[in-house]
């Protein structure tokens, strides 16, 4: 295992100090319990967002902490959920008097641990809701879930719904549009290479030289099917397929297009990705109105990537051009 960690129990906390102190001009980090905070939170009257998860996958979820985005992030040990102990002072860190909404990525430890966390801060005074994220096409259940996973699609929502809270929604509101988000979305992804937990020193699965892994999870869960190596578009095709059939796309539909890379395979595969992608909407009759290319939801240093496709209504376009402000995803003002 080659990796620049010192010893592989701090990997977590040492890489959250750095981040926070490369952007100290947008977040605060809470170091014990460990979570990440909005800088000029709490905003009163301003609906508070709150997400997190295993770490591994980053910049999800501390890197979309900030203006138009979430308030706070709760990271976990790698690939591990983290503890009601740090969600809670993370919700209470972001509470303006509008309430929260916990943005959680479908996974057993995650569903449990948020929901935990949020009904012991209602005890304390907060007004919680939650938002389950499920957008993974390819399985139905898997090692860590009951009901489909939560992956790339978890930033699609966390931008919307940022920006929704942002521009002074209420709770309801707020916890509309990401439900809308939710069930609009699909993705679907595929590996080339494993990744190594650190703690675990070895390869989380094995692929031969020839093989990939279709339908992947972010933890390196099974797929669909692992099959033999093909060109790019072909590849992109086997991700791009079910999750048109799963969305009911039709011709004339607007959409959002977003290619993920998985943490190790470079910006100019993943626009070769896109671009088999775009041309398979495109003979959909599918109008692509907004696109995201670049490594948001990783798997370590996994080779691969994942395509989301986000069916878009007039207002979802309208929270999505909103400004952002975080360590990832920054445009407008």
């Amino acid at each position: 295992m080659k990796k620049l960690i010192n010893d592989p129990k701090n990997v977590v906390t040492e890489s959250v100090e750095g981040f926070g102190r490369a952007h100290a001009d947008v977040v605060t980090v809470n170091p014990d319990p460990l979570y990440v905070v909005r800088k000029d939170a709490p905003r009163s009257g301003k609906v508070g967002l709150v997400s997190g998860g295993g770490s591994g996958h980053e910049p999800l979820h501390a890197g979309f902490v900030g203006r138009g985005m979430l308030d706070a992030a709760v990271p976990g040990p790698v690939f591990t959920s983290p503890t009601p102990d740090a969600i809670i002072p993370a919700t209470a860190a972001v509470d303006g008097g509008a309430g929260v909404v916990h943005i959680v990525k479908n996974y057993t430890g995650d569903v449990l641990n948020f929901e935990a966390a949020a009904e012991m801060a209602e005890a304390d005074g907060s007004t919680v809701r939650q938002v389950l994220v499920n957008d993974d096409v390819a399985v139905e259940d898997s090692l860590y879930t009951a009901g489909r996973r939560g992956v790339a699609g978890t930033v699609l929502v966390e931008k919307i719904a940022g920006a929704s809270a942002e521009r002074g929604d209420d709770l309801d509101a707020v916890v509309a549009v990401a439900e809308r988000v939710v069930a609009n979305v699909r993705s679907m992804g595929v590996a080339l290479t494993p990744c190594t937990v650190p703690h675990a020193g070895d390869p989380s699965f094995e692929l031969r030289e020839d093989e990939i892994e279709i339908g992947i999870g972010i933890h390196g869960e099974p797929g669909r099917r692992r099959g033999k190596l093909e060109p790019a578009d072909a590849i992109t095709e086997h991700l791009v397929q079910p999750v048109i059939d799963d969305l009911g796309l039709a011709s004339g539909e607007r959409v959002l297009l977003f290619v993920n890379g998985m943490g190790g395979t470079p910006l100019s595969e993943l626009y070769i990705v896109y671009r088999a992608a775009a041309a398979l909407l495109d003979r959909t009759g599918v109008s692509i109105e907004r696109s995201l290319v670049g490594n948001y939801t990783t798997s370590l240093e996994m080779q691969g990537a994942s395509v989301t496709v986000l069916r878009v209504d007039d207002e979802m376009l309208t929270l999505w051009d909103e400004p952002v402000h975080t360590a990832a995803l920054r445009w407008g003002a």
